[in-house]
């Protein structure tokens, strides 16, 4: 299938400079504290984003012009905390760490191309799956609102710019609340430009080494938090967009992407929740089907974050935080209404959904796994103990 000129428009394009601007500013830094664990030289760090921008920019662009879906792909944010934590602890240098980047590659693709991780993620219930994303979501959704308590001014006028455009303009709405952002905090002064150094990023090849110590301590590790708490709310993500994804695929697709990437700084490329939520809502696009623009021109920007690493990464990294997060919070709004409607509305589901929702909402880690994993964990056993019955004898 090909894209459509036609099916390009302003919100779709919005949204998907709004996606690449909620992930790369919410978690750049994580990955920065990773490179410096593992002792990369500054040449090493640059290399880092033009390798993960460019896994990620091809991984979102290719598939998503081929299948005209919104196939978002993201940098594993957990995975680069255990990386920033295990490498500090562990003494592991860059060489052992691309070892580990190859090895969680090669793992990745493996359930990509075997299906068990479709399989395992299609028996979910669908209330407890839309519970899930709900939950991941409604943090973004809290701290748009908590963004008062430091930028009162800023936040309130992208809520009034939000309202507004909802009631005279809802197709255009996000875009208007950006703009008014932008032009806020660059009226008061919060616009930090100056230190953005132009510049193409040069890849730095890292040959890798391979040990078990290594393997256990930071192969594995990634694998499952990058499986556990970005791929599992990914496919929700999906599911509750109603996109017929060949999920197996774009996961194999991510695994083979990473295991190129990976002597270059790909530590793990994985579907994404928040930013493709950001782009497969209705703000986005009113038709499902011209939503795929989103994520087109997401994955355009994240290869031009890639080539000029250094300067987007000043350019992205310049605008306030509480900018970022209030028009993050305001551009799910849409999602987690959806997600929360559909987890409550079965009475047969609904306990379990909404345990599945808090916990994932709380944040809580366990064993060094995301409170994602543990509110499909809750909501299953709360579903299993309500609606478990022994089998009648014959």
């Amino acid at each position: 299938m090909r894209a459509s000129l036609n099916d390009f428009s302003l919100s779709a394009a919005t949204a998907g400079f709004v996606a690449v601007l909620v992930g790369f500013t919410s978690s750049v830094a994580i990955v920065f504290q990773a490179t410096t664990a593992l002792g990369a030289t500054p040449a090493q760090t640059g290399s880092w984003m033009w390798a993960l921008g460019l896994g990620m920019g091809v991984c979102t662009l290719l598939p998503s012009l081929w299948l005209r879906q919104p196939v978002m792909i993201a940098w594993s944010t957990p995975g680069a905390a255990v990386l920033a934590t295990a490498g500090a602890a562990g003494g592991f240098d860059m060489a052992q760490a691309t070892g580990a980047f190859i090895v969680c590659a090669a793992l990745i693709a493996l359930v990509g191309v075997t299906g068990w991780f479709e399989r395992a993620q299609g028996r979910i219930p669908m209330p407890i799956a839309s519970a899930l994303l709900a939950g991941v979501l409604a943090r973004f959704g809290l701290d748009a609102f908590i963004a008062l308590k430091s930028a009162f001014t800023l936040v309130l006028l992208m809520l009034a710019a939000y309202l507004i455009g909802r009631r005279l303009w809802p197709r255009y709405a996000v875009p208007g609340v950006l703009l008014a952002g932008v032009v806020a905090a660059a009226a008061m002064g919060q616009l930090q430009l100056g230190g953005v150094q132009w510049g193409l990023t040069q890849p730095v090849f890292t040959a890798p080494e391979f040990s078990w110590r290594a393997t256990v301590s930071l192969a594995l590790p990634l694998f499952v938090v990058t499986m556990a708490s970005q791929n599992l709310p990914g496919v929700a993500a999906i599911r509750a967009a109603d996109y017929p994804m060949p999920i197996s695929k774009i996961i194999t697709l991510t695994g083979v992407a990473t295991l190129v990437l990976a002597p270059f700084g790909a530590f793990a490329l994985n579907l994404s929740a928040i930013t493709a939520a950001i782009c497969m809502g209705r703000e986005a696009h009113p038709d499902p089907d011209k939503r795929y623009i989103a994520t087109v021109v997401c994955g355009v920007i994240y290869c031009i974050v890639g080539v000029f690493g250094s300067a987007v990464t000043g350019v992205l990294t310049a605008f306030p935080r509480e900018l970022v997060v209030a028009i993050a919070g305001l551009a799910l709004l849409g999602s987690i209404g959806g997600g929360l409607a559909q987890a409550l509305k079965e009475d047969a589901h609904r306990e379990a959904a909404l345990i599945t929702f808090l916990v994932t909402l709380s944040g809580v880690n366990l064993a060094g796994i995301g409170s994602a994993f543990w509110g499909v964990v809750a909501g299953a056993l709360a579903l299993f103990v309500q609606q478990w019955r022994p089998r009648a004898r014959a």
